[in-house]
């Protein structure tokens, strides 16, 4: 008979207390200093740097997984993997609960094991069954090579992917790329709503240089094959390119901020007195009345949300369209914008996939969306051609089609074309309200291509063609004019700019926050590619 007392509660509770120590930053000092050379926070100061003072709650702390891939016979000791690599959990941004989970690379290089992937499952489950916005701190490999050539662990797969298409329009999930991000890190970043890249430190795509060069033989620089220069800047596949992880961590709770917890949570509604007090004078010199000169539209956009409110999306690709987060009058709102000082704000492809992706966005989790339109049209020529423009066209006018929150649209200047379809301008998706500015100019396409492609017979024959030509371009430009529209009913009213916010926020007040579903008995709709 053992005379060996049982344990208490409390020695079962230092046991493993003891062994969450083990497993702690703490207690790697070696691992911490390697990262701390590279110039890295770890995982969980990351997650600490995020969320609120003291709210995160480790899921899966202590987790550890063993070697038992390839090599793992030549070592007489197998390793263990902390956290197997990811560490998640439960937080608070800005007093809102999240779920977040972030890679380690001091651990395999930050590579995704059979339990770390099982623990980012976890988390993608939680985010969907409790409603809740996801956030992935990113820096790694894909999945762990030792693990994945073996097809009895392989062979099964597993849902995340399952899992990130359900939870995608039903939370807010933001990827911040904060290094390695290759392989696995860019799968999950293409599922996210906002992806954010570290310049000088971050990477993405589908396979890193050392994978380029064992396939293909191509020898190329990890920067320059997927840095923030490419993947911000000229892709678009991230959306903001900052220059610190702390602002990549004010990135990410800025966003959330406008956004609810789920699609069917409350929108985040600040106070702000009725009715808005007039724009002052100075917004009737930002757009110029001459279709000739150039203007930032941004300033308008900023003139017109709630002070300090301007959040824009994706700045650094396909500057010819602006998108951003806005409040108005204490409402999140959409704004989406021509600028004339890109391409004279003409539509070209890379413009459709950012306004569509926008436009998703916003309708997803019931964000209204203002349209201010100042556009020449789509580009073309063989170069567009060249962009499947035909098609990426297509997706902007595809997600209006299927949009069902609010929506606004203000012609600032010109509304030619497929391009003010494209923009919701007047009938085309059954706005809440379309306005105009009196410099408004809405006709089929531009007035001197109009004359030269229907009109050139007429003017070559006359006297002067030169001076027949532009008499023609002068009466033409007389029947354009906001004035002509409105008399015509394809707009609602012409709008003194001082008004526009006041306008804006009372119809946007009044109008209810989804339309009810007018399409056809049908399963699903065809997403153009």
């Amino acid at each position: 008979m053992s005379t060996t007392n049982p344990p208490t509660m409390r020695d079962l509770i230092d046991r493993v207390d003891a062994v969450r120590n083990t497993l702690s930053d703490a207690a790697r000092q070696g691992a911490m200093e390697k990262l701390a050379k590279r110039g890295r926070l770890s995982a969980r100061e990351r997650i600490a740097r995020l969320v609120d003072p003291g709210s995160f709650s480790e899921v899966g702390g202590l987790v550890t997984a063993e070697d038992d891939g390839i090599g793992a016979d030549n070592f007489p000791v197998r390793t263990a993997s902390p956290a197997d690599g990811v560490v998640t959990g439960t937080g608070l941004v800005d007093g809102r609960p999240v779920v977040v989970f972030s890679q380690d690379f001091s651990v395999h290089g930050g590579s995704i094991g059979r339990l770390g992937s099982a623990k980012i499952q976890r988390a993608l489950q939680v985010a969907i069954t409790r409603g809740l916005p996801l956030v992935m701190i990113l820096d790694g490999g894909g999945h762990r090579i030792q693990d994945g050539q073996d097809a009895r662990h392989f062979a099964n797969a597993n849902a995340t992917f399952h899992n990130f298409a359900r939870a995608s329009g039903w939370v807010p999930m933001v990827a911040l790329m904060l290094g390695a991000g290759f392989a696995g890190p860019t799968n999950y970043a293409g599922m996210a709503d906002l992806v954010v890249m570290v310049r000088g430190l971050s990477t993405m795509g589908i396979a890193g240089p050392a994978l380029v060069k064992a396939a293909t033989g191509e020898e190329v620089d990890a920067m320059e094959l997927g840095g923030a220069e490419v993947q911000v800047d000229r892709q678009g596949i991230a959306d903001l390119g900052v220059d610190s992880e702390d602002e990549a961590f004010a990135a990410a709770r800025r966003f959330l901020g406008y956004l609810p917890g789920n699609a069917r949570a409350p929108q985040q509604v600040v106070d702000e007195p009725r009715p808005l007090a007039q724009l002052p004078d100075s917004i009737l010199d930002l757009v110029p009345v001459s279709t000739r000169k150039a203007y930032d539209v941004r300033k308008v956009l900023r003139e017109l949300a709630d002070v300090g409110s301007y959040f824009e999306l994706k700045p650094t690709f396909a500057g010819n369209m602006i998108t951003a987060l806005a409040r108005l009058g204490g409402r999140p709102v959409g704004f989406i914008a021509n600028q004339p000082l890109r391409l004279g704000g003409m539509i070209n492809s890379d413009a459709c996939d950012k306004g569509a992706h926008f436009i998703a966005l916003c309708d997803a989790f019931g964000l209204p969306i203002v349209s201010f339109v100042d556009v020449p049209g789509f580009s073309i020529g063989s170069s567009a051609e060249r962009t499947s423009l035909g098609r990426r066209s297509a997706k902007l006018v595809f997600e209006w089609g299927h949009a069902s929150v609010p929506r606004v649209s203000v012609v600032l200047r010109k509304g030619y074309g497929l391009g003010y379809f494209a923009m919701c301008g007047g009938r085309s998706f059954s706005a809440d309200a379309c306005f105009a500015w009196p410099s408004a100019e809405i006709c089929a396409m531009s007035i001197e291509g109009a004359i030269d492609v229907a009109f050139r017979k007429q003017y070559e024959a006359a006297a002067d063609p030169a001076a027949r030509r532009q008499q023609m371009i002068d009466e033409t430009r007389t029947r354009i004019g906001a004035l002509r529209a409105a008399e015509g009913f394809g707009i609602d009213d012409i709008i003194d700019p001082r008004d526009t916010r006041r306008r804006l926020a009372e119809i946007l007040d009044s109008a209810q926050p989804r339309r009810p579903h007018d399409h056809p008995p049908k399963f699903r709709s065809i997403t153009p590619i």
